[in-house]
């Protein structure tokens, strides 16, 4: 079983020498541990060490474990990573800290109702489909500038920045050039990019979250359930 603190600490060094290598300063670079199909008690000694940003895929998974430990670790931030259902927008906005599924304009319709009912404003952040894949979600290349448009002026949202998600049989790197030159033309900062498998790929070409889960917590439980 993978030791979550020595993932970590070996996540954490390769960040910065990634950073380092490519004329960038480490703290510049937020890693997000990825703890989808992850239990408490596996989580906590990652919270004790000092990570801050988490992220999961699914409401329901995140509302079962995040409200103790949040008590535990208010200072931990919670990254919804996962796609969002519009129906869950009002939970989303309730546990979450930042959303980087942001996708299409039911979602955002909700989200902007839930923010202005609530008060509560995650950080949102526009997924992009950077390959066109069928079965992924994401808003495709082509039609990002427009659905950033109607995010902003119809619905009254704030966004941050955009994801990705390359095709896992393809080179990321194309995929995060593609996704920083969108963000660049529409004044966007956040570039939420880069897994365990090509997170230093994806810092070279500019992210600034990068979401890691098995090289810090080891393979996922996929049987109980970056």
């Amino acid at each position: 079983m993978q030791d979550a603190l020595t993932g970590l600490q070996e996540t954490r060094a390769a960040i910065a020498r990634a950073a380092d290598d490519f004329g960038r300063k480490p703290e510049d670079v937020t890693l997000i541990a990825v703890s989808k199909t992850k239990p408490v008690d596996a989580i906590l000694p990652v919270l004790q060490a000092g990570q801050i940003d988490f992220g999961e895929n699914y409401v329901q998974e995140a509302k079962a474990k995040w409200p103790e430990l949040r008590e535990r670790f208010p200072q931990a931030r919670l990254h919804m990573i996962g796609p969002l259902q519009s129906n869950k927008a009002k939970e989303a906005v309730a546990l979450f800290d930042a959303i980087h599924s942001l996708d299409r304009e039911s979602l955002a319709k909700e989200l902007s109702r839930e923010i202005a009912r609530s008060g509560r404003a995650p950080r949102l952040i526009v997924q992009v489909n950077t390959g066109a894949e069928p079965q992924k979600g994401g808003v495709l290349p082509a039609d990002v500038d427009a659905f950033l448009t109607s995010c902003r002026v119809t619905y009254g949202l704030e966004i941050e920045g955009l994801m990705c998600i390359p095709p896992a049989d393809e080179p990321p790197s194309p995929h995060f050039a593609l996704l920083a030159k969108i963000a660049a033309r529409n004044g966007l900062k956040t570039l939420s990019m880069g897994m365990s498998a090509d997170y230093e790929a994806a810092i070279q070409l500019g992210a600034t979250h990068v979401r890691v889960g098995s090289a810090i917590f080891g393979a996922r439980d996929y049987g109980t359930t970056g």
